[in-house]
């Protein structure tokens, strides 16, 4: 890729945040929609739980793919691959006459999105090469994250109320195709040096290990055991087989030898902690505030607001932070805070009255939003650069990932404990092991921000990204704030 001028990366950042700011916009304004759509297509809590995962689920399994491939072929040409599919599954998800096609839509969303995000984030990681304007290059990715989650229940909301949950998918329809035109105009291609075979069976093993872990966890409520034993039995055969597997090949789709690094395993699993605990967050916020407090879409949007503007606010700074003093202490406030949410709504009942609700908001908003850039920026820091695709994509895997086992754990846990009866007289009680749950989250958060931050874990990071290229000039993309 050619040394642009500042205006220019600064241009690039633009445009790759938009892809994101219409993908984190879908999922947070499909939400508040949740009900609207319960009632439109006679859903059931799984259904509502696979309107979610079946896209997540989706780009979990291919962004690893879309990351090697984008490194292979040309990140501009995927990019722009990608948007042209989001945008067309987005028109067919706000034409979808039933739930059983508005999930295979989803689907073909995802297909688009899974070329969007690890693949803008290679080409930011390109086009920063100096550690500390990567870093707050990706500060700004995050804080685009919050602004989706402010805008997101208030644009859903709105929508619901005005028109109907179809005009939700509209939004991405003219953000995707000036996207498409202005990448086709200003980001310039690049690829690795050395083109990455494909990896068909890794691919596969993926697939069956995420669908059939998802499926098992989803429908063991309304199933039961013996209907889900054999996914489970596939999703562990699928995960021995990739152990087994992708060490024997010379360029797997999942480099094993990535996790030797002591920070990029923590991000990952931080990642999934983090993001299982935002999914979880989200449908419960979701469900409570319109089926159990009876507000509707618009004031339910409204309600998340305490959460979503300290995300926004805290993730630039989390980004300057990384950037200057390194990961460590955003990791141990995101967190702590995300920890002291879920305490507070499992312990004390929180969403039952107005102060304490706001505070658990306020809390969750905070951890959330410190919590993005180290994890980006730590599965990056310190690969070589011809692997940012790859690094990137499993960073961007785990998020999504950890959304799916959130929605799916936290949702299956409710459907158990509210059984017939109503969500008005049981939700609160049924979803107390959730918030526990995504408490647990936030201390998994913590303690691995802790663990994986320091000296020891940084020397692993150099280890592993001497390792990875033995036979060539290394590059490597460099770590902030050492």
């Amino acid at each position: 890729m050619p040394e642009l001028s500042h205006r220019r990366r600064l241009l690039v950042l633009a445009i790759c945040c938009m892809s994101l700011l219409i993908v984190s916009l879908d999922n947070t304004a499909l939400n508040v929609a949740l009900p609207s759509m319960q009632r439109d297509l006679h859903a059931a809590t799984s259904g509502l739980q696979w309107t979610i995962d079946a896209y997540t689920l989706v780009l979990a399994s291919l962004l690893m793919l879309a990351g090697s491939t984008a490194d292979r072929i040309g990140r501009k040409r995927v990019f722009m691959a990608g948007l042209v599919v989001f945008s067309a599954g987005s028109l067919l998800c706000s034409l979808a006459p039933n739930l059983e096609l508005l999930i295979v839509f989803r689907m073909v969303q995802a297909v688009g999105g899974s070329m969007l995000n690890p693949v803008a984030m290679s080409i930011i990681t390109n086009t920063f090469t100096d550690a500390r304007e990567r870093a707050r290059a990706i500060g700004v990715w995050g804080a685009v994250v919050g602004i989706s989650m402010a805008a997101g229940p208030l644009v859903g909301g709105l929508l619901v109320q005005s028109v109907g949950w179809r005009a939700i998918f509209w939004v991405n329809l003219p953000v995707g195709l000036a996207a498409l035109m202005l990448t086709l105009r200003f980001v310039p291609e690049s690829r690795a040096p050395r083109a990455r075979r494909p990896d068909p069976v890794g691919q596969l093993l993926v697939i069956a290990l995420f669908g059939s872990l998802t499926y098992a966890i989803i429908e063991a409520p309304d199933a039961g055991a013996g209907t889900v034993a054999p996914f489970a039995v596939i999703a562990v055969a699928a995960l021995l087989a990739l152990l087994r597997y992708e060490p024997r090949r010379a360029e797997p789709l999942i480099d094993l030898r990535f996790f030797r690094s002591a920070p990029f395993s923590g991000a990952t699993v931080i990642a999934v902690s983090a993001f299982a605990a935002l999914g979880g967050f989200l449908f419960l916020s979701t469900l409570y505030l319109q089926n159990v407090r009876g507000l509707d879409a618009l004031h339910a949007g409204l309600w998340m607001l305490p959460m979503a503007v300290p995300t926004f606010l805290c993730a630039p700074l989390s980004g300057r932070l990384v950037g200057s003093r390194g990961p460590r202490l955003p990791l141990l406030v995101a967190g702590t805070a995300m920890t002291a949410s879920g305490v507070l709504f499992a312990a004390f009942d929180a969403q039952t009255t107005g102060p304490t609700r706001l505070a658990g908001y306020v809390l969750f908003g905070i951890g959330f939003g410190f919590v993005n850039a180290p994890i980006t920026n730590t599965a990056v820091s310190g690969m070589p650069r011809a692997q940012a695709g790859v690094a990137a994509a499993v960073a961007s895997t785990s998020r999504q990932l950890g959304q799916t086992l959130g929605v799916a754990v936290v949702g299956a846990v409710l459907a158990s404990g509210i059984g017939a009866a109503s969500y008005r007289q049981t939700f609160v009680s049924a979803a107390r092991p959730g918030w526990w749950t995504l408490a647990g989250c936030g201390l998994a958060v913590l303690l691995l921000g802790l663990l994986t931050s320091g000296r020891w874990a940084r020397r692993t990071a150099e280890r592993t990204a001497a390792g990875l290229e033995p036979t060539e000039t290394r590059e490597p993309v460099g770590a902030a704030g050492r």
